[in-house]
């Protein structure tokens, strides 16, 4: 596991470091290009607020593999009058997700008819800002703006934009760098976020599924990614300095991809579903808090990771895994949480996924844990490594 981790899984700093330095240059233009050359800003404009949120894995210190993809958050200025409205997920859909609407007030749309008919939709009866629209306009916008980053980027990196239905555009990063180690592309996933305040953001939902269905298109998703943030950080600062709970999950999402090359369709679609990265997460963070944080000193970096396969293992054959953050009480003080996630309903993240399907996943996990050492083996050759994205 220490041979995977070290050759397969870690992330040189020094690369990272150099990756997150173009992405941050990159997006900072861009940014400022499509808030310069966006709607005048006014009561019925759609504009970018001006700033980016940095999220996931390469800026919480589990990335894996190599540092070529990146998620960044957009916040974008709304006119007033829209109130969230969090919303019980009754639809076999938004199932395991926190889904909010936000919803014109009385009269608004029609004092608002131009915003009201570009970005919003009815549902059941009411005008709601409709996530469908929002992406579109953002993914346009964009692509209208990348001519100026390109040309004012020219001799540092090329860059450009793609962008498929029902997603974040992505933008896509090739370094014209003397440093071999900055040769990287980079793919960077731009999300277009509502502020809900308090460092809180609501984004599109994803496609459902494989085949990707759409998504409502007057819900939306909660991201708490800074909340998250601000867990890892505590967690740091209270862990042994050589605390392995890092390197757990980073072990446990490469032996996820490693079998994933081993399972057949549809199965290994919901593998990789059931498995994603923030249940894993989550995971993480429920076992961490349950014990003493010493325990998770390097030393013990196989029983703790033991620990967490049968904790996950448990919950999928309970049928349960409740979102860290949407009103959990135990979380400690001095991770402050906003009082919309302490007063939120609780979410199962497996809720979406039937009995036989988690059953299925259990099994093939408790399976993947026995025999690593002979997956690892076997999948490790180049041909399953995954390759790095062109631009």
């Amino acid at each position: 596991l220490e041979r995977f981790h070290a050759r397969q899984l870690r992330v040189s700093p020094h690369v990272l470091g150099h990756s997150k330095a173009h992405v941050g240059r990159v997006v900072a233009e861009l940014v400022r290009a499509a808030k310069a050359q966006g709607l005048q800003p006014g009561p019925l404009a759609l504009s970018l607020r001006g700033d980016f949120v940095r999220i996931g894995s390469a800026y919480e210190q589990h990335k894996v593999r190599s540092p070529d993809c990146f998620d960044i958050l957009v916040p974008l200025r709304l006119p007033p009058h829209l109130e969230p409205q969090p919303r019980r997920a009754d639809g076999p859909r938004p199932r395991g997700a926190f889904v909010c609407g936000l919803r014109a007030r009385d009269g608004w749309t029609r004092r608002c008819r131009p915003f009201a008919e570009g970005f919003c939709v009815e549902l059941q009866g009411r005008s709601h800002l409709s996530s469908g629209l929002v992406l579109r306009w953002f993914q346009g916008h964009l692509q209208r703006c990348l001519g100026a980053v390109r040309y004012r980027l020219q001799e540092r990196c090329r860059v450009s934009l793609s962008a498929c239905p029902g997603q974040p555009p992505t933008l896509h990063i090739l370094p014209c760098s003397d440093y071999v180690c900055c040769h990287i592309s980079m793919a960077v996933r731009l999300i277009p976020a509502i502020p809900l305040g308090d460092a809180l953001y609501l984004t599109a939902l994803p496609p459902e599924g494989p085949q990707g269905s759409p998504a409502p298109e007057a819900l939306w998703g909660l991201n708490a990614s800074r909340q998250e943030q601000r867990l890892l950080g505590w967690l740091k600062e209270q862990a042994p300095a050589a605390s392995c709970h890092l390197k757990c999950l980073q072990i446990l999402k490469g032996l996820r991809d490693l079998r994933g090359h081993g399972l057949e369709e549809p199965f290994c679609s919901q593998w990789g579903r059931v498995l994603s990265s923030y249940v894993l997460k989550t995971a993480l963070f429920s076992l961490l808090l349950q014990g003493p944080l010493e325990a998770w000193d390097e030393r013990f970096l196989v029983e703790r990771l033991e620990d967490l396969v049968l904790y996950l293992r448990d919950c999928l054959r309970k049928q349960v895994l409740m979102d860290f953050f949407l009103g959990n009480t135990s979380i400690p003080e001095a991770v402050a949480l906003p009082r919309f996630l302490k007063e939120a309903d609780p979410v199962n993240l497996l809720a979406a996924f039937d009995g036989p399907t988690l059953d299925l996943v259990a099994f093939q996990l408790i399976s993947t844990w026995i025999q690593a050492p002979h997956i690892i083996r076997m999948y490790s050759s180049p041909r399953y490594l995954r390759p790095v994205p062109a631009p």
